[in-house]
């Protein structure tokens, strides 16, 4: 992201966001290389051969070949699409796409012998396990730990004071103060591989707002007053949106090896270390005007995830947390806490659904079904510091959910990949024009973006990898698709083009709405 410089009182803007490029020859994958010379092999075989028998099935062959290899729909080629589609298929007749829990799921032995039931997740989320990591003053924090990617992730509630209400001015600190937090983790040797921000925009029928205001009335209070607050709330209670904010940062067990064969090794080690990096980026944060509400405890962070995956049971545990015995345990690790009386959150081991099942198209889990959007292209020209406040947009009887997920670069890695994707933009571009056609605007626009980035990372800029995936919610089927259109309306306004992730709701799902540090594909080449 580049900020454009204010001219005058003229607001600053922002752009210059590069589509990556990971193209095995130009733009084609390995996969379209491969159809590519298949055709080109069938193409030719007449040729070699002389004979119409063989020319009238390798003439449609290679056609075939190359429809796939070239053929575009909706962004991805038609060889992309076939591929998921077989994935798709063989993982629903294996039953792949089905999850069962409750009284399915595994018991084991804990640490004092005692059986217990871990975290039942489904797909990539069941090889997690959440550990109670002590911060050193009483309390606990929840550490995600991934055997499989060798990470861990811990998870702060966050409170911003918003940018549609504050000036220029501010907008352009609160903003500047974010890169320069995303900046810091971008280090040569930093042990962060992924920050991601998780907002979710639900909304709320007034339900903890009603509990509250009951327990919190006097006995004596004037009958008159409590009738009129009872109809405020009545009628303006549930046109409201609650909003959550969450902060995930992963470290990387690969590159802190050192710090955490200091700190004891093992996850516990890796939770250590992860700790301490998050005591350090407080100041930055708090620079940016991001109020550290809480680091989630392991039932807090429960409740998070059992909340995602059941939107019907927030108006339930809204009312429990704001009972006096769940308002004594909301802080993690406190004594209330760890006391029988304590109601707060929920017991790790019912954080996961019931059930789940993985359409092509849709993702159904519990009594909820929700559609996941990748936001393909960003803005193509500048745009102000609020142009996501269309997609945030709450609306009637549907949840939204956010999710920017962000994966820093170290300056060495970037610089081969910058040199290696200007380079890749250089030489499409000269073959353009040795075909002599035209040059292509877009390869224009993209090469010089690409050289801004560069001279950009000469200054001392950082780099990132990221995605941006929007996940809409709604309890009632029937009116799905028209919560999608609305989004779809919405996301136009905020002049982004998104993509329905076909084939792969329950990842992204998993990635948009639940904070548990589920990263990027890997890439190939350097990065």
């Amino acid at each position: 992201m580049t900020p454009g410089a204010p001219v005058g009182h003229a607001p600053a803007t922002y752009g210059g966001w590069q589509s990556e490029v990971a193209g095995f020859v130009g733009r084609a994958s390995v996969g379209e290389f491969v159809l590519a010379a298949a055709g080109i092999l069938a193409a030719a075989a007449p040729l070699t051969d002389g004979s119409l028998v063989v020319a009238a099935w390798s003439l449609p062959a290679a056609a075939a070949f190359f429809g796939l290899a070239f053929v575009r729909v909706g962004g991805m080629g038609a060889g992309q699409w076939l591929w998921t589609a077989l994935r798709h298929a063989v993982s629903v007749c294996a039953g792949g796409n089905q999850f069962l829990s409750g009284a399915f799921a595994p018991w084991r032995l804990g640490d004092e012998g005692q059986p217990e039931q871990p975290m039942d997740l489904p797909g990539d989320l069941a090889r997690l396990t959440v550990l109670a990591a002590p911060t050193g003053t009483g309390a606990e924090v929840a550490v995600v730990h991934d055997p499989s990617d060798g990470t861990v992730t811990a998870v702060l509630r966050l409170r911003y004071p918003g940018l549609a209400l504050a000036d220029q001015d501010l907008q352009g600190r609160r903003v500047s103060a974010w890169g320069t937090f995303l900046a810091s983790v971008c280090g040569e040797t930093g042990a962060i591989s992924r920050v991601a921000v998780v907002e979710r925009a639900q909304p709320d029928d007034g339900t903890a707002l009603a509990s509250w205001t009951d327990q919190h009335t006097a006995v004596d209070a004037p009958a008159t007053a409590v009738e009129s607050l009872t109809g405020l709330l009545r009628e303006a209670g549930p046109s409201a949106c609650n909003r959550h904010t969450y902060l995930s940062v992963t470290l990387s067990v690969r590159r802190a090896r050192a710090s955490v064969r200091a700190a004891g090794g093992g996850p516990g080690g890796a939770a250590a270390v992860l700790l301490r990096e998050l005591f350090a980026m407080q100041t930055a944060l708090a620079a940016a005007d991001l109020r550290v509400e809480a680091w989630l405890g392991p039932r807090q962070l429960a409740e998070v995830i059992r909340t995602g995956f059941d939107p019907v049971s927030v108006p339930a545990l809204a009312t429990r947390r704001t009972s006096p015995a769940g308002a004594a345990s909301t802080a993690a690790g406190s004594p209330a806490s760890r006391s029988p009386a304590a109601v707060a959150g929920v017991d790790p081991a019912l954080a996961g659904p019931a059930a789940a099942h993985t359409y092509w198209s849709t993702y159904r889990h519990d009594g909820a079904h929700s559609v996941t959007y990748q936001v393909r292209h960003w803005p193509r020209s500048p745009v102000l510091a609020t142009a996501l406040h269309p997609l945030l947009r709450p609306r009637a009887g549907a949840r939204r959910s956010f999710a920017l997920v962000c994966e820093p670069i170290p300056p060495s890695r970037a610089r081969r990949a910058l040199a290696r994707d200007r380079t890749r933009r250089h030489v499409l571009i000269s073959l353009r024009r040795r075909s002599g056609r035209l040059d292509s605007p877009d390869d224009l626009a993209d090469l010089a973006r690409a050289d801004r980035q560069d001279q950009a990372r000469a200054a001392g800029h950082g780099l990132l990898r990221f995605v941006g995936l929007v996940t809409v919610t709604v309890t009632d089927e029937a009116v799905l698709e028209a919560a999608c259109c609305d989004l779809q309306a919405d996301a136009g306004a905020a002049r982004l083009e998104l993509r329905r992730l076909y084939g792969a709701q329950d990842s992204g799902f998993a990635a948009c709405v639940l904070p548990l540090g589920q990263g990027l594909p890997v890439r190939r080449g350097d990065l």
